[in-house]
């Protein structure tokens, strides 16, 4: 209809409070407009209202600090509404960075010696040999092309659906996010085969061949579209 004012905003009622969507296509003083009139129009006088946690959801819109300070006031002016969060689908650079360090491959080649301890954000592919003594440490997988015959510790912050996977699988202790093996039950392979530890469903770490994971961890391959 002609001469309706465009919505920007949407507030709609939860069990937990007030979920406010605004439009990530409109300028941000379209946006602060119709959400101080939204606000106003939604306003309660009544003084024995208890206090209201509001949402706010801002889809692909990036805000400045001033921006993201200018919506928290607006809905702090209100009575009985507090800010209970904003999200946004955007991320910045530094996120984006820190989420590049966690999950990418950190390539090796060295061998890891008694007493040495290499750590790693990300997963860790090793090309070289573990020693007695020596230590691995990734916060996702362990790959290792060479023999594992010292300490492995894979998903150190938690993640137990992490693997250790070696081309000689000897170690002296494996270890995914906190559970631990220091004596892993399982048959020695000839050698010939790589082999692969992971979290089974009794929270056990198992020792198993490589070609399990295709079915175990489809996940771990990460190229999409491909023949």
């Amino acid at each position: 209809m002609k001469g309706q004012k465009q919505q920007f905003v949407t507030i709609k009622g939860t069990k937990d409070g007030l979920t406010l969507h605004l439009d990530d296509t409109c300028s941000f003083k379209e946006l602060i407009n119709d959400l101080e009139d939204k606000l106003s129009l939604n306003q309660k006088q009544n003084d024995d209202v208890p206090i209201v946690p509001v949402h706010v959801k801002i889809g692909n819109r990036y805000l400045t600090r001033k921006q993201d300070e200018e919506i928290r006031t607006i809905i702090r002016n209100k009575k009985h509404l507090v800010v209970d969060g904003i999200d946004s689908d955007v991320i910045s650079k530094q996120e984006a960075l820190e989420m590049k360090r966690k999950t990418e491959i950190v390539s090796v080649a060295r061998m890891v010696r008694s007493g040495q301890v290499l750590k790693v954000e990300g997963d860790l592919m090793l090309i070289g040999d573990v020693n007695p003594g020596g230590t691995v440490i990734a916060d996702g997988n362990i790959f290792i092309l060479g023999s594992l015959r010292g300490i492995a510790h894979a998903g150190y912050n938690g993640r137990n659906d992490s693997v250790i996977a070696a081309s000689i699988m000897k170690p002296t202790q494996l270890r995914i996010s906190d559970i631990m093996n220091r004596a892993p039950d399982y048959t020695q392979s000839d050698g010939n085969e790589m082999e692969c530890a992971y979290i089974d469903e009794n929270e056990t770490i198992v020792v198993d061949r490589l070609q399990q994971l295709t079915h175990l961890r489809p996940n771990l391959t990460r190229l999409e579209g491909g023949i």
